[in-house]
């Protein structure tokens, strides 16, 4: 029996998905090896079958995805339609506007892949995807992203712990922090071929916050793989971070020593600090941080939430950064 004491940062009964809703779409997976229901009322099935992308797990991982772990990690949530948190999103290696990652991206080659793990570990080299998470069971869970922008979505996310996949390269007591790098393939990623973005894309995190229990090495979404505009074929998700932090198609890892520089604390330091936590009482130098647009919504029903601290994983989170100016260490 799985008994978990309610967090300040689950959400109340009003906003809880329907139960026949999350059910039905539970039970879809397991009939249909892996291809998810939308949910939240509005979803298709059709919607999970976009035209360009393949949602068959790859053959190491078709038995995992049929029997992924349900956990309670945001299980109250009203989760997004699959076709919002697929066709609104940011992945500018395939171009700047919303719609540009699914637009754009139907040709990504995901198959075979590889991460090249570095640095101030005892085990490094060059990884095959599969054999990274081929032995693990994965998990679902239902977690809030909040944009920078000032929009959020709640997704059902399928990976494992990102501690869990570190600890396996044995990180040695040298290694404060984890540098993360995005694929950099201008043939594949149109963006890439210009702009003001010194590619590939990278992201960082504090050794204790890529050990933190909600940090996630997602490979999948709404019970099947990543659709390519969101990542495929591996990302992280961070939910307490702006989502930015969050940085997709990850093709290296590198322990190290110091702060590693991070693309968007080198593009523009003033508006995006390294931490990225989201923090209602900090405001972005051009907008307001104290609330944010919660998708689906509309220009009649903006559907416009107070935002919490942490993204509202306080409880979670907050320790680790006991002491911190966090309007210095933004």
């Amino acid at each position: 029996m799985l008994i978990r004491n309610k967090k300040a940062s689950d959400c109340t009964e009003s906003e809880v998905t329907d139960q026949s809703v999350y059910l039905n779409r539970r039970q879809f997976m397991k009939m249909g090896g892996g291809v998810a229901l939308g949910v939240g009322g509005v979803g298709h099935v059709a919607a999970a079958l976009q035209e360009g992308n393949s949602l068959a797990p790859p053959a190491s991982l078709t038995n995992s995805f049929q029997n992924i772990i349900e956990t309670p990690y945001g299980s109250a949530e009203k989760v997004a339609p699959f076709d919002v948190a697929t066709s609104y999103n940011n992945f500018y290696e395939f171009g700047y506007g919303k719609n540009d990652p699914k637009d754009k991206s139907a040709e990504f080659k995901t198959t075979p892949w590889t991460i090249t793990v570095e640095g101030e570990a005892g085990k490094t080299g060059v990884f095959d995807l599969d054999d990274i998470i081929k032995e693990s069971m994965l998990e679902e869970r239902i977690y809030r992203l909040r944009c920078v922008e000032a929009w959020s979505m709640v997704i059902p996310w399928v990976g494992v712990s990102l501690g869990d996949v570190l600890r396996r390269f044995e990180p040695t007591s040298k290694a404060k922090y984890v540098y993360f790098e995005t694929l950099y393939d201008p043939k594949q990623m149109p963006a890439q071929r210009g702009g003001s973005f010194d590619w590939p894309y990278r992201e960082g995190l504090r050794i204790d916050e890529a050990m933190n229990p909600l940090a996630m090495f997602a490979v999948g979404m709404y019970g099947s793989v990543l659709p390519n505009q969101n990542g495929a074929p591996v990302r992280l998700v961070i939910p307490w971070k702006y989502g930015f932090k969050s940085i997709k198609s990850i093709v290296k890892i590198r322990f190290v020593e110091t702060m590693p520089e991070t693309t968007w604390s080198l593009l523009a330091p003033s508006e995006y600090g390294f931490y990225a936590n989201v923090n209602p009482n900090v405001d972005h130098p051009r907008w307001t941080q104290k609330q944010e647009r919660r998708l689906p919504s509309g220009v009649l029903f903006p559907n416009v939430i107070d935002t919490e601290m942490f993204n509202g994983y306080s409880e979670e989170v907050a320790s680790l950064y006991a002491g911190m100016d966090l309007s210095r260490f933004y």
